[in-house]
């Protein structure tokens, strides 16, 4: 790949995320060194709960990598262990419980994520579709983070059908990729080309398109001008958002 310099769509990106009460794209942190409050609003424990906390955890990893300091609370009408446990299951961090915490800490911003059609809350409000499964919570013998890749696949604004189509899919992907990630560690270290990083960024900072990002890490994956260690460095940074462990298989090639 030609050197070229850094793009200054990555040297002044900044995260914009669709208010779902105006239509209007906001800026999720305006206040760039301002503490940002992710808010998720759960109806409920099964699969459509789940989602909407798994997109307030990658909304506060894509806050994070952009310097912005976070808070994460959970807004639900009970405790729901069978929700905490699906949300350890598909290693979303944990969220303080929003009756044990009040407000008053100076938060430059508010974001509430909520499922569609559900909670109205005051402030920028983030929609989440609904998930069609044909079990309300995570289906036995499931690899966690196959379908944590499965509800990321679609948009956030999007339905998406957690079938065993969709499963295989995810868990096939997430296996040729561990495999790749582990193969190229073997070769000497590159940085993650400007190119590459400025188009993962571009993708998340686009309402939080995360399909994007797993487009460009296919391209990362198939373009032949790019050195293997770049590559593996590429998928590092680009799991550090997407959560799903894909430098699990490092050190297990012979």
């Amino acid at each position: 790949m030609p050197a070229r310099g850094r793009p200054r769509a990555y040297a002044h990106s900044v995260l914009r995320i669709t208010d779902a009460r105006t239509g209007e794209s906001v800026e999720a942190a305006p206040a760039r060194r301002g503490l940002t409050r992710v808010e998720a609003h759960v109806p409920g424990s099964g699969t459509d709960s789940l989602r909407v906390v798994l997109v307030a955890d990658v909304l506060l990893r894509a806050l994070e990598l952009g310097g912005t300091p976070v808070w994460a609370v959970l807004n639900a009408e009970r405790e729901q262990p069978e929700l905490r446990a699906g949300v350890a299951a598909l290693g979303i961090r944990p969220f303080e419980d929003r009756r044990d915490v009040g407000s008053g800490l100076g938060e430059a911003q508010i974001l509430h994520v909520v499922a569609e059609g559900g909670a109205r809350p005051d402030g920028v409000r983030i929609a989440v579709a609904p998930v069609h499964s044909e079990t309300p919570a995570i289906p036995d013998g499931v690899d966690p983070t196959a379908l944590r890749l499965a509800l990321l696949s679609r948009r956030r604004d999007r339905p998406v059908t957690l079938d065993a189509a969709a499963l295989d899919d995810a868990h096939a992907t997430l296996v040729r990729w561990r495999r790749a990630v582990a193969a190229w560690a073997q070769r000497p270290s590159r940085p993650v080309p400007d190119e590459a990083r400025a188009r993962l960024r571009r993708a998340w900072e686009d309402d939080l398109d995360v399909p994007a990002v797993l487009e460009v890490l296919t391209w990362v994956e198939a373009a032949d001008e790019l050195p293997d260690g770049a590559r593996f460095e590429t998928y590092a940074y680009a799991d550090r958002l997407l959560g799903v462990d894909l430098t699990r298989e490092l050190g297990t090639l012979a």
